[in-house]
């Protein structure tokens, strides 16, 4: 079956490769988003393959729908970026990607924590430069710390399975409770329990009802200098209430890999433009902030699952097989 595979970057290529070996698909790769403005060139594919920031709304699945697609395959887990509505209603059927090394995510968030707790970049900067001091590196150890689990899923568990061996407290915000997450010495709290975490991780989707989970109000109620760690979806922090507890001391740190206007940064080298978002211009320049670009995903292990995923999902569909990975509106 003839692809469109959008967002296709290099490190991608090399393993995409491999992983289609066994399919035999006719792989067109576009390092571009798919978009309004760059739809036309998926006309005539009976597939396309997006990213996590391509957008996928109403407009875009008209178009694809009347240039002969029938296939939406996201190479993510995340659905957030496809009009699932739309995409019923159009005949378009979408899969995603349900799995992959949940440990990838879940030991990049922790070592975000570290980083952010023991200031690791400023000292790494520094000792570049001949700086050998310490003034302004101080942290605090983990052990005995409480740590906030936000989403006990797969990869909520393993961070939190890795905190646990910190010695760390765990308590846990889901609608689902996970024994798991219990057996390893989780305990769940309703809203009120945040008041008492050192650390808070975002480890759930970005649905209607996560979105800006993080905001003024609960960050009014976090222990003060508290740290926030985000790999999960953007949009679940208000990121202009996360610079406004940062400036009052509300906040100790931020770590993000994630960033809710993100489709326009991450995943390209901008580092010889101007950047007009001034809020991430503003998020950067704070010293007890880090960012990364959205790869705590990116493992061999993890990037191999996603890709033959992705492709077995295709070959099912292209074989009539029913589409194990299918999301319906």
């Amino acid at each position: 079956m003839r692809i469109a595979m959008f967002s296709v970057q290099r490190y991608e290529r090399v393993l995409l490769d491999e992983a289609n070996l066994h399919h035999g698909h006719d792989l067109v790769s576009f390092d571009t988003l798919l978009g309004p403005e760059t739809v036309s060139l998926a006309a005539g594919f009976p597939a396309v393959s997006v990213f996590v920031n391509d957008i996928v709304d109403a407009n875009v699945l008209k178009h694809l729908a009347g240039g002969g697609t029938k296939l939406v395959a996201t190479r993510s887990t995340g659905f957030n970026q496809i009009d699932l509505q739309a995409a019923g209603q159009l005949g378009v059927k979408v899969v995603r990607v349900t799995d992959y090394s949940p440990n990838s995510v879940a030991e990049f968030a922790v070592g975000l924590l570290l980083a952010l707790n023991r200031k690791i970049p400023r000292a790494y900067n520094r000792t570049r430069e001949g700086n050998f001091s310490l003034d302004g590196l101080m942290g605090f150890d983990l052990a005995n710390r409480t740590v906030a689990v936000i989403g006990t899923g797969k990869i909520g568990r393993i961070f939190a399975r890795i905190m646990a061996g910190f010695g760390c407290n765990l308590i846990g915000f889901d609608v689902h409770r996970s024994p798991e997450f219990e057996e390893i010495g989780g305990r769940y709290v309703d809203a009120s329990g945040i008041e008492d975490a050192d650390v808070i991780s975002l480890h759930c989707p970005l649905t209607p009802d996560t979105y800006h989970l993080v905001n003024a109000q609960t960050l009014a109620r976090t222990k003060k200098g508290a740290l926030l760690i985000n790999t999960s979806r953007g949009g679940l922090v208000d990121t202009e209430a996360a610079i406004e507890a940062l400036k009052s001391g509300q906040l100790g740190g931020i770590a993000i890999d994630v960033y809710e206007q993100e489709a326009g940064l991450f995943f390209r080298d901008l580092s010889s433009t101007v950047i007009p978002d001034d809020v991430i211009q503003r998020l950067v320049s704070l010293p007890n902030v880090i960012v990364t670009g959205h790869q705590a995903f990116l493992t061999r292990e993890a990037l191999s699952t996603i890709l033959e995923t992705t492709l077995a999902s295709i070959s099912d569909f292209a074989a009539g097989r029913p589409l194990m990975n299918e999301i319906k509106p």
